[in-house]
């Protein structure tokens, strides 16, 4: 497990730095949550495929929330492997966690917004086609007042639905940073194919990709260490 910071200027009035946590899987890695503590964030954002439904210890994940949400404010959106129910939303949220599914919230200043995977909470086969995003509500999104924050599980989204969109940052995992990296780029990522652009890093300046934390398949992680990305939003005072 590793650390990635990275840092954006911003018209802010303050500054903000915010622990990004993406694809757990339903699994902590060890020193996880001491990690997190040492940060000192001013908010924590989980990008989906936290509460992984294909296991069987899905829900052990909800003390972890909890303890998350103690540290300070958290935001998550769903991925595709969430597989939620009615019931499954009111239990992350009793943990103090704020659960966004095209949904919005502010933050001081800030606005953050939950894009719902378009899988929804619903099955999906492998490899299968990335259904298209509740396009109303990136429209909505887009028309907020303020720094527009936006997490959004699937980097695949990026091109076709979010670049045209006047959002400030944007935050996925999902790709898992290629699986295999080969000279810095990752061979592969659902919804994208082989060698895909979206597995990592930040671009146009506001496109920020998490490797994330955990694994779902038996294809191991290789050159490419699990990470927690630390994203300081630089204001003006």
């Amino acid at each position: 497990m590793k650390i990635t910071r990275y840092e954006l200027k911003t018209n802010n009035k303050k500054t903000y730095k915010i622990v990004i946590l993406a694809d757990l899987h339903s699994t902590v890695p060890e020193g996880l949550l001491e990690t997190v503590k040492k940060e000192a964030p001013d908010l924590i954002a989980i990008p989906g495929d936290c509460i992984d439904y294909t296991v069987s210890h899905a829900l052990n994940m909800l003390p972890f929330l909890h303890s998350l949400a103690e540290i300070a404010p958290t935001y998550y959106s769903d991925g595709n492997h969430e597989l939620f129910k009615e019931e499954d939303v009111r239990a992350v949220e009793e943990t103090g966690v704020r659960f966004l599914f095209d949904q919005t919230v502010t933050h001081g200043e800030l606005v953050i917004g939950g894009l719902a995977s378009g899988f929804g909470f619903g099955e999906q086969g492998r490899w299968k086609t990335t259904p298209a995003p509740n396009t109303d509500y990136l429209n909505e999104f887009s028309r907020e007042p303020g720094f527009k924050i936006l997490l959004s599980h699937h980097p695949e989204y990026y091109k076709p639905y979010l670049k045209a969109l006047p959002i400030d940052l944007i935050i996925s995992g999902h790709a898992h940073g290629g699986q295999w990296r080969v000279f810095g780029r990752g061979v592969f990522a659902p919804g994208q194919g082989i060698f895909p652009k979206y597995t990592s890093g930040v671009h146009e300046n506001r496109f920020v990709i998490s490797r994330g934390l955990g694994n779902h398949t038996v294809i191991p992680r290789i050159f490419n260490r699990p990470e927690i990305v630390v994203l300081t939003l630089t204001g003006n005072q």
